[in-house]
Protein backbone atom coordinates (compact mmCIF):
# COMPACT_ATOMS: atom_id res chain seq x y z
CA UNK A 1 0.00 0.00 0.00
CA UNK A 2 0.97 3.54 -0.36
CA UNK A 3 1.23 4.12 3.73
CA UNK A 4 3.70 0.92 3.45
CA UNK A 5 5.78 2.42 0.43
CA UNK A 6 6.12 5.40 2.83
CA UNK A 7 7.45 3.79 5.66
CA UNK A 8 9.53 1.74 4.06
CA UNK A 9 11.30 4.55 2.69
CA UNK A 10 11.30 6.19 5.67
CA UNK A 11 13.27 3.37 7.25
CA UNK A 12 15.91 3.39 4.71
CA UNK A 13 16.60 7.29 5.10
CA UNK A 14 16.59 6.57 8.84
CA UNK A 15 19.52 3.88 8.61
CA UNK A 16 22.56 6.33 8.35
CA UNK A 17 24.77 6.14 4.97
CA UNK A 18 24.03 4.30 1.56
CA UNK A 19 25.70 3.77 -1.23
CA UNK A 20 23.49 3.72 -4.23
CA UNK A 21 24.32 2.50 -7.89
CA UNK A 22 23.31 4.76 -11.00
CA UNK A 23 21.22 3.22 -13.24
CA UNK A 24 21.38 2.94 -16.95
CA UNK A 25 18.33 5.28 -17.21
CA UNK A 26 19.60 7.98 -14.95
CA UNK A 27 22.92 8.45 -17.13
CA UNK A 28 23.51 12.30 -17.47
CA UNK A 29 21.37 13.11 -14.99
CA UNK A 30 22.71 16.40 -12.37
CA UNK A 31 23.31 14.78 -8.82
CA UNK A 32 20.82 17.06 -7.00
CA UNK A 33 18.25 15.71 -9.78
CA UNK A 34 19.26 12.42 -9.06
CA UNK A 35 18.57 12.86 -5.42
CA UNK A 36 15.28 14.65 -6.21
CA UNK A 37 13.77 11.64 -8.10
CA UNK A 38 15.42 9.04 -5.60
CA UNK A 39 14.21 11.02 -2.28
CA UNK A 40 11.34 13.54 -3.18
CA UNK A 41 10.42 13.80 0.26
CA UNK A 42 13.13 15.95 0.57
CA UNK A 43 13.02 19.56 0.32
CA UNK A 44 15.21 20.17 -2.54
CA UNK A 45 17.04 23.25 -0.84
CA UNK A 46 17.97 20.36 1.70
CA UNK A 47 19.72 18.54 -1.26
CA UNK A 48 21.64 21.15 -2.45
CA UNK A 49 23.15 22.23 1.18
CA UNK A 50 24.07 18.22 0.65
CA UNK A 51 25.59 18.53 -2.37
CA UNK A 52 27.12 22.01 -1.71
CA UNK A 53 28.73 20.98 1.56
CA UNK A 54 30.55 17.89 -0.15
CA UNK A 55 29.29 15.29 1.99
CA UNK A 56 28.49 13.65 -1.33
CA UNK A 57 30.75 11.75 -2.94
CA UNK A 58 30.90 9.83 -6.17
CA UNK A 59 32.84 6.94 -6.70
CA UNK A 60 34.96 8.07 -3.48
CA UNK A 61 35.70 11.48 -4.50
CA UNK A 62 33.51 14.82 -3.57
CA UNK A 63 30.64 15.70 -5.78
CA UNK A 64 30.23 18.70 -7.92
CA UNK A 65 27.13 20.69 -7.84
CA UNK A 66 26.39 20.74 -11.29
CA UNK A 67 28.42 17.48 -11.97
CA UNK A 68 26.28 15.20 -14.26
CA UNK A 69 26.26 11.38 -13.74
CA UNK A 70 27.15 8.05 -15.42
CA UNK A 71 25.97 4.60 -15.61
CA UNK A 72 27.31 2.28 -12.78
CA UNK A 73 28.72 5.28 -10.60
CA UNK A 74 28.22 4.91 -7.20
CA UNK A 75 26.62 7.51 -4.65
CA UNK A 76 27.42 7.59 -1.35
CA UNK A 77 24.63 9.72 0.57
CA UNK A 78 25.05 10.50 4.22
CA UNK A 79 22.61 10.11 6.86
CA UNK A 80 19.58 12.31 5.32
CA UNK A 81 16.99 14.18 8.24
CA UNK A 82 13.46 14.34 7.53
CA UNK A 83 12.55 16.27 10.06
CA UNK A 84 13.51 18.86 7.92
CA UNK A 85 11.24 21.86 9.03
CA UNK A 86 8.54 22.39 6.56
CA UNK A 87 6.44 25.40 6.06
CA UNK A 88 3.52 24.48 8.57
CA UNK A 89 1.31 28.14 9.24
CA UNK A 90 0.33 28.83 5.67
CA UNK A 91 -1.73 31.15 5.31
CA UNK A 92 -4.70 30.28 3.81
CA UNK A 93 -5.69 33.43 2.04
CA UNK A 94 -1.92 33.63 0.61
CA UNK A 95 -2.49 30.05 -0.77
CA UNK A 96 -5.53 30.84 -2.50
CA UNK A 97 -3.46 33.68 -3.81
CA UNK A 98 -0.92 31.43 -5.19
CA UNK A 99 -3.36 29.28 -6.54
CA UNK A 100 -5.22 32.22 -8.53
CA UNK A 101 -1.62 32.76 -9.77
CA UNK A 102 -0.67 29.73 -11.30
CA UNK A 103 -3.84 29.23 -12.73
CA UNK A 104 -3.48 32.65 -14.11
CA UNK A 105 -0.55 31.55 -16.38
CA UNK A 106 -1.67 27.82 -16.74
CA UNK A 107 -1.58 26.81 -20.43
CA UNK A 108 -2.29 23.27 -19.70
CA UNK A 109 -3.74 20.88 -16.86
CA UNK A 110 -4.74 17.43 -16.42
CA UNK A 111 -4.46 15.40 -13.09
CA UNK A 112 -1.18 14.18 -14.31
CA UNK A 113 0.33 17.33 -15.79
CA UNK A 114 0.49 21.02 -15.15
CA UNK A 115 2.43 23.76 -17.83
CA UNK A 116 2.45 27.46 -16.88
CA UNK A 117 3.67 30.07 -19.06
CA UNK A 118 6.34 30.93 -16.46
CA UNK A 119 6.85 35.31 -16.42
CA UNK A 120 10.10 37.02 -17.39
CA UNK A 121 11.96 37.54 -14.10
CA UNK A 122 10.28 34.53 -11.65
CA UNK A 123 12.98 31.87 -10.65
CA UNK A 124 12.08 28.72 -11.00
CA UNK A 125 14.04 27.30 -7.63
CA UNK A 126 14.90 29.40 -4.53
CA UNK A 127 18.59 30.50 -4.19
CA UNK A 128 20.83 33.29 -2.73
CA UNK A 129 18.61 36.08 -2.24
CA UNK A 130 15.30 34.43 -4.29
CA UNK A 131 12.40 34.24 -1.90
CA UNK A 132 9.60 33.69 -4.76
CA UNK A 133 10.02 31.12 -6.87
CA UNK A 134 7.62 28.49 -9.20
CA UNK A 135 9.10 25.79 -6.69
CA UNK A 136 7.63 27.83 -3.35
CA UNK A 137 4.75 28.80 -5.32
CA UNK A 138 3.87 25.09 -5.89
CA UNK A 139 3.55 24.61 -1.91
CA UNK A 140 -0.07 26.20 -2.22
CA UNK A 141 -1.28 22.63 -4.05
CA UNK A 142 0.09 20.43 -1.51
CA UNK A 143 -2.72 17.14 -1.25
CA UNK A 144 -4.00 15.67 1.74
CA UNK A 145 -0.64 13.58 1.77
CA UNK A 146 1.34 16.35 2.02
CA UNK A 147 2.73 15.84 -1.39
CA UNK A 148 3.46 18.78 -3.76
CA UNK A 149 3.53 18.81 -7.73
CA UNK A 150 7.48 18.35 -8.50
CA UNK A 151 9.53 20.43 -11.36
CA UNK A 152 10.97 17.85 -14.10
CA UNK A 153 12.68 20.80 -15.81
CA UNK A 154 14.40 24.30 -15.45
CA UNK A 155 13.90 27.76 -17.32
CA UNK A 156 16.55 30.40 -16.35
CA UNK A 157 14.64 33.29 -14.44
CA UNK A 158 15.07 35.70 -16.89
CA UNK A 159 13.77 33.28 -19.81
CA UNK A 160 9.94 33.45 -20.48
CA UNK A 161 6.96 30.05 -21.45
CA UNK A 162 6.62 26.69 -21.02
CA UNK A 163 7.66 25.33 -18.06
CA UNK A 164 6.61 21.51 -17.30
CA UNK A 165 5.53 20.74 -13.50
CA UNK A 166 4.33 16.93 -12.86
CA UNK A 167 1.26 16.90 -10.62
CA UNK A 168 2.04 13.13 -9.38
CA UNK A 169 5.03 11.23 -8.41
CA UNK A 170 4.34 8.79 -11.66
CA UNK A 171 4.11 11.71 -13.83
CA UNK A 172 7.65 13.05 -12.30
CA UNK A 173 9.69 9.52 -13.11
CA UNK A 174 7.66 9.13 -16.42
CA UNK A 175 8.88 12.79 -18.08
CA UNK A 176 12.01 13.12 -16.46
CA UNK A 177 13.05 9.84 -18.34
CA UNK A 178 11.56 11.88 -21.23
CA UNK A 179 14.02 14.97 -20.53
CA UNK A 180 17.03 12.38 -19.85
CA UNK A 181 15.95 10.55 -23.16
CA UNK A 182 15.74 13.88 -24.95
CA UNK A 183 12.54 12.72 -26.69
CA UNK A 184 11.32 15.76 -25.34
CA UNK A 185 11.16 18.89 -27.84
CA UNK A 186 11.94 21.95 -27.04
CA UNK A 187 11.38 25.24 -29.22
CA UNK A 188 12.36 28.58 -28.28
CA UNK A 189 12.31 32.36 -29.46
CA UNK A 190 14.81 34.81 -29.42
CA UNK A 191 15.81 38.53 -30.92
CA UNK A 192 19.53 38.65 -31.32
CA UNK A 193 21.88 41.27 -32.43
CA UNK A 194 23.05 41.00 -36.21
CA UNK A 195 22.27 38.71 -38.66
CA UNK A 196 23.67 35.39 -39.13
CA UNK A 197 25.19 34.87 -42.69
CA UNK A 198 24.24 31.27 -42.41
CA UNK A 199 20.54 31.74 -42.12
CA UNK A 200 19.76 28.06 -40.86
CA UNK A 201 22.55 26.44 -38.82
CA UNK A 202 24.26 23.65 -36.08
CA UNK A 203 26.03 25.01 -33.27
CA UNK A 204 27.93 22.36 -31.31
CA UNK A 205 30.81 22.81 -28.68
CA UNK A 206 31.80 21.89 -25.05
CA UNK A 207 30.67 23.87 -22.49
CA UNK A 208 32.35 24.82 -18.82
CA UNK A 209 30.91 26.71 -16.23
CA UNK A 210 32.89 29.81 -14.72
CA UNK A 211 33.27 32.03 -11.89
CA UNK A 212 31.48 31.32 -8.33
CA UNK A 213 28.04 30.16 -8.18
CA UNK A 214 25.24 32.28 -8.60
CA UNK A 215 27.70 34.68 -10.84
CA UNK A 216 28.70 32.32 -13.01
CA UNK A 217 28.76 31.74 -16.92
CA UNK A 218 29.37 29.21 -19.31
CA UNK A 219 31.99 29.21 -21.58
CA UNK A 220 33.17 27.23 -24.52
CA UNK A 221 35.63 24.59 -23.87
CA UNK A 222 37.51 21.72 -25.47
CA UNK A 223 36.50 18.38 -25.39
CA UNK A 224 38.18 16.62 -22.29
CA UNK A 225 38.34 20.20 -20.66
CA UNK A 226 37.37 19.72 -17.07
CA UNK A 227 33.77 20.24 -16.24
CA UNK A 228 33.15 20.29 -19.81
CA UNK A 229 29.74 19.06 -21.25
CA UNK A 230 28.91 18.69 -25.13
CA UNK A 231 25.82 20.98 -26.04
CA UNK A 232 24.02 21.07 -29.55
CA UNK A 233 21.86 23.92 -30.98
CA UNK A 234 19.90 24.14 -33.90
CA UNK A 235 18.88 27.33 -35.29
CA UNK A 236 17.13 28.78 -38.16
CA UNK A 237 16.46 32.76 -38.75
CA UNK A 238 12.39 33.38 -38.95
CA UNK A 239 12.54 37.22 -40.15
CA UNK A 240 15.06 39.94 -39.85
CA UNK A 241 15.55 43.86 -39.24
CA UNK A 242 17.72 45.41 -42.01
CA UNK A 243 21.33 44.27 -40.48
CA UNK A 244 20.87 45.39 -37.09
CA UNK A 245 18.43 42.70 -35.57
CA UNK A 246 17.07 38.87 -36.49
CA UNK A 247 14.28 36.68 -34.93
CA UNK A 248 16.16 33.31 -34.19
CA UNK A 249 13.94 29.84 -34.00
CA UNK A 250 16.19 27.74 -31.65
CA UNK A 251 15.94 24.31 -30.97
CA UNK A 252 18.59 22.99 -28.23
CA UNK A 253 19.21 19.09 -28.40
CA UNK A 254 21.21 19.19 -25.41
CA UNK A 255 19.77 20.88 -21.86
CA UNK A 256 23.06 22.68 -20.72
CA UNK A 257 23.06 25.30 -18.31
CA UNK A 258 22.72 28.73 -20.23
CA UNK A 259 23.03 26.82 -23.65
CA UNK A 260 21.18 29.54 -26.06
CA UNK A 261 22.66 31.76 -24.67
CA UNK A 262 25.93 31.45 -24.38
CA UNK A 263 25.62 29.27 -28.30
CA UNK A 264 23.70 32.76 -29.40
CA UNK A 265 26.98 34.57 -28.60
CA UNK A 266 29.40 32.21 -29.54
CA UNK A 267 28.20 32.43 -33.03
CA UNK A 268 28.67 36.43 -32.82
CA UNK A 269 24.62 37.24 -32.61
CA UNK A 270 23.92 37.58 -28.87
CA UNK A 271 20.50 37.94 -27.44
CA UNK A 272 19.00 41.24 -26.72
CA UNK A 273 19.23 42.22 -23.29
CA UNK A 274 21.32 39.26 -22.32
CA UNK A 275 23.48 40.64 -18.65
CA UNK A 276 25.83 37.82 -19.27
CA UNK A 277 26.71 37.26 -22.86
CA UNK A 278 25.86 40.16 -24.52
CA UNK A 279 29.44 41.38 -25.49
CA UNK A 280 29.42 43.73 -28.87
CA UNK A 281 30.83 46.68 -27.68
CA UNK A 282 29.58 50.12 -28.49
CA UNK A 283 25.84 48.72 -29.90
CA UNK A 284 22.75 50.45 -29.21
CA UNK A 285 19.53 49.34 -28.48
CA UNK A 286 17.23 50.49 -30.89
CA UNK A 287 14.59 52.70 -29.42
CA UNK A 288 11.73 51.50 -28.41
CA UNK A 289 13.47 47.68 -27.16
CA UNK A 290 13.60 47.23 -23.68
CA UNK A 291 16.93 45.84 -22.33
CA UNK A 292 15.44 42.73 -21.24
CA UNK A 293 16.34 39.37 -21.93
CA UNK A 294 14.68 38.47 -25.11
CA UNK A 295 14.16 34.66 -24.91
CA UNK A 296 10.88 32.60 -24.59
CA UNK A 297 10.56 28.94 -24.91
CA UNK A 298 8.08 28.79 -26.98
CA UNK A 299 7.14 25.48 -27.58
CA UNK A 300 7.06 22.08 -26.02
CA UNK A 301 6.38 18.82 -27.47
CA UNK A 302 6.61 15.87 -24.89
CA UNK A 303 4.40 12.19 -24.56
CA UNK A 304 1.77 12.45 -22.08
CA UNK A 305 3.28 10.28 -19.21
CA UNK A 306 -0.19 8.16 -18.78
CA UNK A 307 -1.20 8.09 -22.12
CA UNK A 308 2.12 8.39 -24.36
CA UNK A 309 0.29 10.92 -26.95
CA UNK A 310 2.13 14.10 -27.53
CA UNK A 311 1.23 17.33 -25.70
CA UNK A 312 1.92 20.14 -27.80
CA UNK A 313 2.08 23.31 -26.06
CA UNK A 314 2.65 26.84 -27.26
CA UNK A 315 3.15 30.14 -24.98
CA UNK A 316 2.88 33.71 -26.25
CA UNK A 317 5.28 36.17 -26.43
CA UNK A 318 6.11 37.84 -23.06
CA UNK A 319 5.13 41.81 -22.88
CA UNK A 320 8.79 42.67 -23.62
CA UNK A 321 8.53 40.59 -26.39
CA UNK A 322 6.09 41.61 -28.01
CA UNK A 323 6.59 44.83 -27.82
CA UNK A 324 9.40 44.56 -30.05
CA UNK A 325 8.10 42.05 -32.52
CA UNK A 326 5.62 44.94 -32.91
CA UNK A 327 7.76 47.98 -33.25
CA UNK A 328 9.70 45.65 -36.01
CA UNK A 329 6.82 44.17 -37.86
CA UNK A 330 7.58 40.96 -37.15
CA UNK A 331 4.52 38.32 -37.84
CA UNK A 332 4.10 35.63 -35.20
CA UNK A 333 2.49 33.63 -37.66
CA UNK A 334 5.35 32.66 -39.93
CA UNK A 335 6.11 29.11 -40.64
CA UNK A 336 8.71 28.19 -38.67
CA UNK A 337 11.86 26.60 -40.15
CA UNK A 338 13.55 25.30 -37.45
CA UNK A 339 10.42 22.73 -37.22
CA UNK A 340 12.50 21.16 -40.35
CA UNK A 341 15.79 20.78 -37.56
CA UNK A 342 17.10 17.19 -36.81
CA UNK A 343 16.47 16.30 -33.75
CA UNK A 344 19.90 14.87 -32.79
Amino acid sequence: TRAEARAAVTETLATGVQTLQVEPDEADMRVDRFLVARFPQLAFTHIQRIVRKGELRIDGRRAKPNERLVAGQKIRIPPLKLDQPRPISRLPGKDQDERDFLKSITLYEDKDVLVINKPMGLAVQGGSGTTRHVDGILESLRDDEGQKPRLVHRLDKDTAGCLVIAKTRFAASTMAKSFRSRSTRKIYWALVAGVPRVRQGRISTYLAKEGEEGDSRMRVSKHGAEGASHALTYYATVETAATKLSWLSLKPVTGRTHQLRAHAAHIGHPIVGDPKYFDIENWELPGGIQNKLHLLARRIVIAHPRTGKPLDITAPLPPHMQQSFNLLGFDTSRYDPIVEAPED
